[in-house]
């Protein structure tokens, strides 16, 4: 690869860290080329964008960005790494779980995710990740709680004027 192409892969990796609050750092090294090819799939069509990279590239991409605030994700740089994009935080986490599910394998290993400045390490953090609860989500649940005490209040007191009105019909 010449200093040249690298340079571009560097922008092109800038451009998409920039562009998205979430990325997942996976390692994809024992799939085979079906399976990769599967994953690319099921990404697709979660509007989640998938990138291979070598590592070094990816570093220097993060920290001519802000080598501070992406430092805690340096150290899962090994191995090959898939890198998966996305503006929902918890797609790329669903997509890993389902597609390890569906080879009933442990690939692709989560190595790392970055949500909205924050850093999950590590493969365990896969199932809290899948638990994110997105925009949209956190919303409803908060006009759910909204609506609630209004609901009430208007079953209260259309149950009040039924008694009323049964009692005037009695009379």
């Amino acid at each position: 690869m010449t200093k040249e192409q690298k340079n571009d892969v560097i922008e092109v990796l800038k451009e998409k860290f920039t562009q998205y609050n979430n990325f997942y750092i996976t390692d994809t090294e024992s799939l085979t080329v079906a399976q990769v090819g599967k994953l690319r799939r099921a990404c697709f069509d979660k509007q989640v964008e998938m990138k291979v990279a070598k590592n070094t590239l990816i570093k220097k991409a993060l920290e001519s960005l802000d080598g501070e605030k992406y430092s805690g994700v340096y150290e899962s740089l090994h191995n090959v790494t898939a890198l998966l994009f996305s503006e929902n935080p918890k797609e790329p986490a669903l997509i890993i779980s389902s597609f390890r599910k569906s080879s009933n394998g442990e690939k692709p290993v989560l190595k790392a995710a970055f949500i909205n400045g924050d850093i999950y390490s590590g493969d365990n953090q896969l199932k809290a990740l899948t638990q994110i609860k997105t925009k949209n989500e956190l919303i409803g649940e908060v006009i759910g709680l909204l609506q609630s005490p209004a609901k009430r209040v208007l079953a209260a007191l259309l149950h009040h004027h039924e008694k009323q009105a049964e009692v005037a019909v009695a009379e």
